[in-house]
């Protein structure tokens, strides 16, 4: 083909560098224009990043709206492994992304919410995408922490509050300090919340996102951490050398370098110069230089804010000044800083402008923006990924432990709590929640002072309860405080001391019918409360418990029999089993007054077994009854044929009843042992009134190893039964290891509280055993005096063993003393006892026998010769 001609090459030539020399023209002028009208070009640049923020917001608030949340609940033997941790990072990264294409990436993040609200210590939250709920709601952490589907939390504006964001500070390569799980990493976070006040408005909460990084931005973070590494190389290099001409320098223009020069005779030209050599800049090693973002592997960023808020000036910064504390804990080469500037005393930070507003927007939203500082590794979080574990203190907040109220009747004292700031509050339990009751500690220990106190407390605010104590000391300690008058009429004193030269005492029948008592319960109440302190049983003393149920089936049937003709005080007493036995008249006339309330079968045994035994079978039934009628005190008290203690009258109205019986030899022993299973027929008694109708009532038990000495299968029924009826023990021993087995058991098992005081370290162990040894028997056998460890139950959950001052009634209860109020008190309770001096009583007991005889004559004309025992002289059993 032929070429084309020159003229036309010429031609095309020329146009193409016009072409060019026009486009470098419009460039230049366009730049030109630029140049001048700049703000034009600012202004479109604001306007496209201003809209196209605006579009991400509405897009990551439309995404924010599909959030979930959890609340993590540990227990209280929560003990993770560090890979179970790492394990449940790892599901926070990967839930992070769980979001829609669209979502922009500050709206993929999970956040882990710390907050101290007075609810709990620190409730543990996570929030996050709702396609990551799944995942997240499987817990690596197994049974030991449970997890909730959370409601969102709605807070009450309040008058101060303050804001901070927290990024990393020192070396941006270096790792956050690793801390031990062994204390919990939580508890300087705890600690910093612990005397936070609910009732002053005080919140506190820290909110920790994590969000997976985009590849793009590891690369970017590394590029620049690399170049920042070799611009700081450099410099190294250039100071080296420059130190290095400076030394050269020194030396050439030295006194012994110019010395040297002449002596070898070198030119002055500079011949003999040395030659320096510049460093040059070493290689700068990937490793070396980025350090924890030089491997891919569990790298995310995250941010940390914190608000604190309060009602009263300055606990809002007191506290966001020692969560900034707590947080040092977690500091090394690398440490969390609030963000922002210092000015003299001011400091420029989330809660000035220009970042405030941004800061509550991500708050409200929760947005992840980190700053460009926050990489982390999952391991350096540990700390945080967790709820608190079983190495974690934890406060005694009010929610947890309520503060106890004069006259509330929905709380019982337990005693004075300590809180971390130092501050005391009278601490309680919930009444329907105590069932039963265990303290334990050595003498003048104060177990018995706070039992005191708590039963007050109880009265005070209408409960009934009836206090058995065999010494007889708190009922004087107890007066002053009891002595109100509106409290005179439901107090009631049974006292078998016999103190004075005739004292006056209450007086009970125990085989009583005029309450309308089911007769077959009263029998097998005194047959058992007599084997129970005679240890019969079926195997050593068959015959005697047969023995002993026919006569008391036959006493019973007669009381009854006298209750039914309107003529109670011809009943007969426990002391009429030996004419019953022994008196062929006496028990004619009686067998023929009830022979038909009498079953077949025990018509038969009277009338075809008894008359077949010896007169000496009748002895061992006999014996201990001859003991109760030798001494006055307990013949007075059981020799009547009505009495005034009636303790399922005192259940059922809520009567305070003091009952001292007095001695624990063998006699004061079976008297103990008829109270006792008098007390147990009474509570199953109430199976007759619906649940909802029975009043709760609360029986205190000082001294449970002389109690259980007598009726030790009684007092264990009553701390597995009682419940049921709402009685609800309280047992006081010195020594749990001289319970009997059965009662310690049943103690063990069913208490809700658990309390000690000091004592000796083989005394203690076994309830230090109950909390795992936490606290140890040597901690708690080095309590100061009225100090307590107590374990309780509120709203379901155990709370303790914490440590407790005993409750002091004279600083407790100083407002209720009454001491002018004490004589007329006495008198009250013995006249609701329907108390008698005791030579009035004697003789009222003596003539007894006689008064039964009439009446069972006046029923059956067998009974005329039974007239004649009233003239005997026999006055033994009266």
């Amino acid at each position: 083909m032929d070429s084309a001609p020159p003229h036309l090459t010429e031609l095309a030539g020329d146009t193409a560098a016009g072409q060019v020399l026009a486009l470098v023209t419009g460039l230049v002028d366009a730049a030109n224009w630029l140049f001048g009208h700049w703000y034009l070009l600012a202004l479109a640049i604001a306007v496209g990043w201003r809209v196209g923020e605006l579009v991400v917001r509405r897009y990551a608030a439309k995404a924010s709206a599909e959030r979930m949340a959890l609340e993590l609940v540990p227990s209280r033997h929560f003990d993770p492994s560090l890979e179970e941790i790492f394990r449940r990072g790892v599901q926070l990264a990967r839930a992070s992304t769980a979001m829609p294409w669209w979502a922009p990436r500050r709206t993929k993040a999970v956040q882990i919410r710390l907050r101290a609200d007075g609810s709990t210590p620190l409730r543990y939250r996570i929030e996050g995408p709702a396609g990551g709920e799944r995942l997240l709601s499987i817990s690596p952490f197994g049974s030991d922490v449970t997890v909730l589907r959370a409601r969102p939390i709605v807070d009450e504006p309040r008058k101060h509050t303050v804001r901070a964001e927290f990024i990393l500070r020192g070396k941006p390569t270096a790792s956050l300090r690793e801390v031990p799980l062994s204390p919990d990493p939580l508890q300087p976070l705890i600690d910093a919340v612990a005397d936070l006040r609910a009732d002053l408005g005080d919140l506190a909460e820290i909110r920790l996102d994590i969000q997976r990084a985009p590849k793009w931005a590891l690369r970017a973070r590394r590029l620049q951490l690399m170049g920042a590494a070799r611009r700081s190389e450099r410099r190294e290099v250039q100071r080296a050398a420059r130190w290095l001409r400076q030394d050269a320098s020194g030396i050439d223009d030295s006194l012994g370098w110019q010395l040297q020069q002449l002596l070898t005779e070198k030119s002055a030209s500079g011949a003999g110069r040395r030659l320096v050599m510049p460093p040059t800049p070493r290689r700068v090693e990937p490793a070396e230089a980025l350090g924890k973002l030089a491997e891919d592997d569990h790298l995310v960023r995250v941010q940390l804010l914190v608000m604190c808020a309060s009602n009263t000036e300055g606990r809002a910064q007191a506290r966001l000044a020692q969560l900034q504390a707590a947080f040092d804990v977690f500091g090394g080469r690398s440490r969390w800083a609030m963000r922002g500037w210092r000015l003299g005393p001011w400091r420029i930070g989330a809660d000035h402008w220009p970042t405030q507003r941004g800061f509550d927007r991500r708050w409200r939203l929760g947005h992840c923006q980190p700053h460009r500082a926050n990489w982390v590794k999952l391991e350096e979080l540990t700390g945080l990924l967790k709820p608190a574990t079983v190495h974690c203190r934890l406060p005694v907040l009010a929610s947890d432990l309520p503060t106890f109220e004069f006259g509330n009747s929905d709380l019982l004292l337990q005693g004075v709590y300590r809180g971390p700031d130092g501050r005391e509050r009278l601490v309680a339990t919930y009444a329907e929640e105590t069932l039963f009751e265990v303290g334990v500690g050595k003498a003048g220990g104060g177990k018995t002072e706070r039992a005191l106190a708590q039963a007050i407390g109880w009265a005070h605010a209408g409960g009934g309860l009836v206090f058995v104590d065999p010494h007889r000391d708190s009922w004087p300690r107890a007066l002053p405080f009891l002595a109100h008058d509106h409290l005179m009429p439901r107090i009631m004193l049974i006292d078998l001391n016999g103190l004075g030269p005739n004292p006056r005492i209450g007086s009970w029948n125990p085989l009583g019918m005029e309450h309308g008592q089911a007769s077959h319960e009263v029998v097998e109440a005194i047959a058992d409360a007599y084997a129970s302190a005679l240890a019969w049983d079926d195997a050593t003393a068959p015959r005697a418990l047969t023995i002993l149920t026919a006569a008391l089936t036959v006493l019973v049937a007669v009381n009854e029999t006298a209750c039914q003709a309107g003529r109670p005080e011809d009943q007969a007493t426990i002391f009429h089993v030996r004419a019953l036995l022994t008196n062929a008249a006496f028990r004619k006339a009686a067998l023929s007054a009830v022979s038909r309330q009498l079953d077949e079968e025990t018509r038969g045994w009277w009338q075809s077994v008894f008359p077949t035994l010896p007169p000496d079978a009748f002895a061992v039934v006999l014996n201990p009854i001859t003991r109760l009628a030798a001494n006055p005190v307990t013949r007075a008290f059981l020799g009547q044929p009505v009495g005034g203690y009636n303790i399922r009258a005192a259940m059922d109205s809520r009567m305070i009843v003091w009952v001292c019986p007095g001695g624990n030899g063998p006699t004061d022993r079976l008297l103990t042992a008829l109270l006792a299973r008098d007390l147990l027929r009474a509570a199953r008694s109430r199976r007759d009134t619906p649940e909802d109708k029975r009043v709760p009532f609360r029986p205190y038990f000082d001294e449970l190893i002389t109690l259980t000495g007598a009726a030790p299968e009684t007092i264990a029924a009553m701390f597995e039964d009682l419940r049921k009826y709402k009685c609800h023990v309280h047992g006081m021993t010195q020594l749990l290891a001289r319970l009997p087995t059965p009662v310690r058991l049943s103690l063990m098992q069913n208490a809700s509280t658990l309390a000690t005081t000091a004592g000796s370290r083989s005394a203690v162990a076994p309830i230090t055993a109950e909390w795992g040894d936490n606290p140890s028997p040597d901690r708690v056998a080095t309590m100061e005096r009225f100090e307590h460890y107590v374990s309780m139950n509120v709203h379901g959950h155990r709370i303790g063993p914490e440590r407790l001052r005993g409750p002091h009634l004279n600083d407790v209860f100083a407002a209720q003393a009454r001491p002018q109020q004490v004589a007329a008190l006495e008198q009250a309770a013995q006249a609701n006892a329907q108390a008698l001096p005791l030579d009035q009583l004697i003789d009222h007991a003596a003539k007894q026998l006689g008064r039964v005889a009439t009446f069972l004559a006046q029923r059956s004309p067998a009974g005329v010769a039974a007239v004649q025992l009233s003239k005997e002289k026999d006055q033994e059993f009266g």
